[in-house]
């Protein structure tokens, strides 16, 4: 009873007119970014920061989860109509969304990757509300020694989780902590790494990291596929009725619901993401059909599974974002770096003493998906009309919002260098096929981390086995090796199955 009315009051938060139009405006802009291929809820985030610095924390934080399940929503339509994903978690929906189109189904896979989304990111959410009390009175029992054995897990889950790139992700990780050294130690006040520069005193504002990696960076590389590319792919503009027939709706229900646990679980693992999760229930369900030769060829399961499962993955991957502080995707982290933007911390305080922005994102989750099953299922005949935006217009647009976003959050000139930097170093790691993610984890939590470990040791007189002592830094540093040999044992599976 306790939690359903933090629940209504998190409903009556959202629902002030203030709170309920940035829900809508989060989950338009969310809806139109996810469409567009190269961009994705975490440039969206990253856009949209600097214009939340004028909102109260629970308006902005609210706007922000709009636009990560609003993402999830949109990801789908050029997925659909150009074979083209709108953001990593909607490649499996290519494998038989642009089929169906093809055979002049555009308008059962517009429906049902709507409903799918809906269903999907609406039981999770209710997982959400039961859950997220008992995960943040578990992390009443952490101290020092446990938080920094559960950040080494998130790096290294992150890092190693990466489409098998473990090397690659350790290296983007040192990346991300490299920045959080940069300015004055917390302890002692020493200047680190700022070569006499006194505007780096401060650090590198997070702000500038993640638009530069997921603003310039995302640009410089459509940018580039932009030049490459020999043709483009002409969109269906006119559409008859968008919906699905009753005996589409049987078939497709109960892929959905089978679907929504695996993305919801998978989505709690630090570092998998909706990509993982959609792969993941669509492979299920073709093992699981009793016609598993016609996906791939326009089967509207295979539209719906994957897409119920991405929504259900960014939902699950805020419960250890909020209740936690350790982000189960790239663009939950920079959630958590919002939060922590506006001097909150993430944890059982956040709902007991901040219930306004603890429970109104919780209460977002129901409205929100509303909200995006009203915009992608009767306004998909306008919505897609995005996608034929020329890229001359797009690109220099968002490299305009970077530029002023930066600056208008500091007025400093050397963020705008700085901007540029983080812009090419992640332009540079997409070309070099260097995941992002584990950079972006390790320079939200990097300052965390190094404080953890510093006070562990003040409180054991320099002595590391206070790492082992407790039975959950224990689990944690197990899971932590395991974690690490992962990639090695998943090796040695596939290679004995075959």
């Amino acid at each position: 009873m306790e939690t359903l009315q933090y629940l209504l009051y998190g409903l009556e938060v959202v629902l002030r007119p203030s709170t309920f139009l940035w829900l809508t405006i989060g989950s338009f802009l969310g809806t139109v970014i996810g469409m567009i291929p190269g961009l994705g809820p975490a440039t969206g985030i990253a856009l949209l920061l600097p214009l939340t610095f004028v909102l109260k924390p629970e308006t902005a934080l609210v706007a922000m989860a709009a636009i990560y399940f609003g993402a999830m929503f949109g990801g789908s339509r050029s997925a659909i109509l150009l074979n083209i994903p709108g953001d990593a978690s909607a490649v499996a929906t290519c494998f038989d969304g642009y089929p169906m189109t093809l055979k002049g189904e555009a308008e059962a896979a517009l429906a049902i990757s709507a409903i799918a989304s809906f269903v999907g990111g609406f039981i999770a959410a209710i997982a959400f509300v039961f859950l997220a009390v008992p995960l943040s009175k578990i992390a009443l029992l952490f101290g020092p020694p446990e938080y920094f054995a559960l950040m080494v897990l998130a790096l290294t889950a992150t890092a190693s989780l990466s489409e098998g790139k473990l090397l690659k992700g350790l290296f983007a990780t040192a990346i991300g902590l490299m920045t959080t050294a940069v300015g004055l130690d917390p302890q002692t006040s020493v200047s680190r790494f700022t070569f006499g520069n006194l505007e780096l005193q401060g650090g590198i504002d997070f702000l500038v990291v993640i638009m530069g990696v997921y603003g310039l960076g995302e640009v410089f590389k459509s940018v580039e596929k932009t030049l490459n590319k020999s043709s483009a792919k002409s969109i269906q503009r006119q559409f008859k009725k968008i919906w699905i027939t009753k005996e589409q709706f049987k078939r497709t229900l109960i892929p959905m619901l089978r679907a929504t646990p695996i993305g919801f679980i998978i989505g709690l693992l630090p570092g998998t993401g909706g990509t993982i999760a959609a792969l993941m229930s669509y492979n299920v369900e073709k093992k699981l059909s009793k016609e598993p030769e016609k996906f791939g060829k326009g089967a509207i399961e295979g539209v719906a599974a994957p897409e119920a499962a991405n929504n259900a993955c960014s939902i699950g991957a805020m419960i250890p974002t909020f209740t936690l502080g350790i982000p189960g995707s790239g663009t939950a982290a920079i959630m958590l770096g919002a939060l922590m933007m506006y001097g909150l911390q993430p944890g059982p305080l956040l709902f007991e003493f901040r219930p306004e922005v603890g429970w109104g994102i919780v209460a977002s989750l129901f409205v929100g998906n509303f909200i995006c099953a009203v915009l992608n299922i009767p306004l998909a005949n306008l919505l897609v009309r995005v996608l034929m935006v020329p890229e001359k217009i797009l690109y220099p647009l968002v490299i305009a919002l970077c530029f002023i976003g930066v600056y208008a959050a500091e007025m400093s000139v050397v963020n705008l260098y700085l901007l540029v930097f983080f812009g090419i170093l992640g332009y540079l790691m997409r070309k070099l096929d260097i995941p992002t993610a584990p950079m972006i984890l390790a320079s939200v939590i990097g300052t965390k981390l190094e404080q953890s470990l510093r006070k562990s040791l003040m409180l054991s007189d320099g002595d590391f086995s206070i790492f082992f002592r407790s039975t959950i830094s224990q689990i944690l540093i197990a899971l932590t090796i395991l974690s690490l040999l992962y990639p090695m044992i998943s090796k040695t599976l596939k290679r004995r199955r075959t």
